[in-house]
């Protein structure tokens, strides 16, 4: 992380009924990981996979190599319980 110039990103996760933000200022070359690793720094308590979550940003999925843009929300994704559309259709059937 060389770059001069700075971006802001936001890292979120969805922890249950909670959702947790963290605001990362980084040089324009830090990449998806490095903000996850921002955050990580600034709570270091939270229990969230931190290496282990998928990651994108804004619902795509993303490699934490690729460099997000200035402006980037970056989501930590965890597994679903039950897939939605099974949800849906067990609505339905009630």
């Amino acid at each position: 992380m060389s770059g001069t110039a700075a971006k802001h990103c936001v890292v979120a996760y969805a922890a249950g009924r909670r959702q947790l933000l963290w605001e990362v200022n980084l040089p324009a070359d830090a990449t998806i990981g490095d903000c996850i690793e921002a955050a990580r720094r600034l709570a270091p308590h939270e229990d969230v996979p931190w290496q282990s979550a998928p990651a994108g940003v804004f619902g795509e999925v993303r490699s934490r190599g690729e460099v997000p843009a200035d402006g980037d929300r970056i989501e930590l994704y965890r597994p679903l319980r039950r897939d939605p559309k099974e949800n849906r259709r067990a609505r339905l059937r009630r």
